[in-house]
């Protein structure tokens, strides 16, 4: 694919795996595991940290979403418990896992577009 000299925007970015600087569909080495560099400009992710950040906050809001659903399906159709037991563990696990790559994504073009940086907060005006 050939690099785009516009920046794309942090959700563009973590949705289709684009490197934050040059749009170059490098931003990942495998499903969830970011590259270590952009093959097209030489943008360095690892210096960015984005941690799990993405997995906790997918994880309690799909959680959310998982436990409701439940609720309104046992109010709703009053299932056998495993019935329970067998939707609602591999839907949970499917969707955290398909959001988890966007997440991640979107994290990291967002503290490149921030130049967020760990380390010492400057507090000098």
């Amino acid at each position: 694919m050939a690099e785009t000299s516009i920046e794309p925007s942090p959700i563009q970015a973590g949705l289709t795996g684009c490197c934050p600087r040059c749009g170059a569909r490098t931003l990942f080495a495998s499903w969830i595991k970011f590259a270590g560099r952009c093959r097209a400009c030489g943008l360095d992710f690892s210096q960015f940290n984005v941690g799990d950040g993405p997995a906790a906050f997918l994880t309690l809001f799909i959680g959310a979403i998982i436990a409701g659903s439940a609720i309104a399906v046992e109010l709703i159709f009053s299932p056998p418990f495993w019935v329970h037991i067998l939707l609602w563990p591999p839907i949970t696990l499917g969707l955290i896992l398909l959001a988890l790559r966007a997440g991640k994504g979107v994290l990291l073009a967002l503290e490149y577009r921030n130049a967020a940086r760990e380390g010492r907060i400057d507090t000098r005006i």
